[in-house]
């Protein structure tokens, strides 16, 4: 914990030309990592936007949590902002289908999708899940951002019942919810690349993402027009 700790310590130490360096190195690698999967693997790719846009969702968390201030709260107000953070994570994995009700058949498989989609982990019992890399990091840094969120504003003296309130009317933490409800009602989240989603689901659903990182993070609104990050 202290090793990741200090690697986020780090991160946000980086400049501006550090975190450009550190972008094209992770896109540098995910390139890589994409022309060796393809060079052994019989999947074809229907649409190329859906082969890359995990690694937009990826790249996006890795910067904003290196950008992000970390919360400093204690005491009810970082359990109220712990408890927001952990619904909010199980409601977006809930309505897009991550989470479900399951059919009893205690099955696992695993899926050797591309890049970003997988290695894909799908167990079917009691519980339905789809753990797919970039919607498990996505969805994990929207959690922690928006756990933030919420420490931020109830200790700019809101107090808890204000953290709650200021949560649930924030425009970039339902963008989410609402394009996690678009991707679980005209898309499946599982299946050949760009064969099975709703047409438009993925890529709204990532704009939603990028838009709600990039406000999350910086919440001009939340600290009285001073962005949060850099």
């Amino acid at each position: 914990m202290s090793t990741l700790s200090s690697l986020f310590d780090r991160g946000r130490d980086l400049d501006a030309r550090g975190l450009v360096l550190l972008a094209g190195t992770l896109v540098a690698v995910e390139l890589l990592a994409l022309g060796a999967y393809f060079s052994v693997s019989s999947y074809s790719v229907l649409s190329p936007r859906y082969v890359l846009y995990p690694f937009v969702w990826l790249n996006v968390a890795v910067l904003a949590v290196l950008v992000a201030d970390r919360p400093q709260v204690t005491g009810r107000r970082r359990l109220l902002a712990s408890g927001v953070g952990v619904a909010y994570l199980l409601v977006l994995a809930w309505l897009d289908g991550t989470l479900g009700v399951g059919t009893g058949a205690g099955t696992v498989r695993v899926l050797w999708l591309p890049p970003g989609w997988g290695p894909a982990l799908l167990y079917d019992g009691a519980l339905r899940v789809a753990l797919l890399p970039f919607k498990c990091v996505g969805y994990a840094v929207l959690a922690y951002l928006v756990y933030g969120l919420v420490a931020d504003v109830a200790s700019a003296g809101a107090g808890v019942v204000g953290g709650a309130v200021g949560f649930f009317s924030c425009v970039s933490c339902t963008l989410p919810v609402a394009a996690a409800v678009l991707s679980g009602l005209v898309g499946g989240s599982v299946g050949v690349v760009g064969a099975t989603t709703g047409a438009w689901s993925y890529d709204l659903s990532t704009l939603a993402y990028v838009v709600s990182v990039g406000l999350l993070t910086w919440r001009p609104a939340w600290t009285g027009g001073r962005g949060r990050g850099r």
